[in-house]
This record gives C-alpha cells, structure tokens and sequence, in this order.
C-alpha cells in the first residue's frame, strides 16, 4: 500500500469513529494545595465534542485520496 492509501483509509476510519461518538471524554488532574506530607488536588472531567463537519470532511478526503490514487 502506498501511503496515500493509508492516509485515506486513517481518514475514513476517523471520520466514521467521530461520527459514531461524537464527543469523548478525559479526566484532568490539578494540584491545588500541598501542605506539609498532604496534598489536596482536583480531579476533573474534560468532554470534547466532534464536530459532525469535521468528521464528514475526514470521511470525503479519505475517500478522495483513495479514488485519486486508484486512477495511478
């Protein structure tokens, strides 16, 4: 496979990943306070959308990169 190929198959992949999901999550961790052998700290849980857009423009230049390279 030509990395064009991989490149537009990652594509599709993440596109459609995104579009399943639409959003995920993590947790962060901050240190607050630290006082003495005690440490006080905050644990937070990020959520980060997907734009829909972004994953269906993902899923066409994958797509595009696979149709341009089968024509070589």
């Amino acid at each position: 496979m030509t990395p064009a190929k991989i490149l537009g198959v990652l594509l599709i992949v993440a596109g459609v990943v995104g579009l399943v999901y639409g959003s995920f999550s993590y947790t962060k961790e901050e240190h607050k306070a630290k006082l003495g052998p005690l440490q006080f700290s905050v644990k937070e849980k990020e959520t980060v959308a997907i734009p829909v857009w972004l994953s269906i423009g993902a899923v066409a230049a994958g797509t595009i990169l696979l149709v341009i390279n089968r024509k070589r």
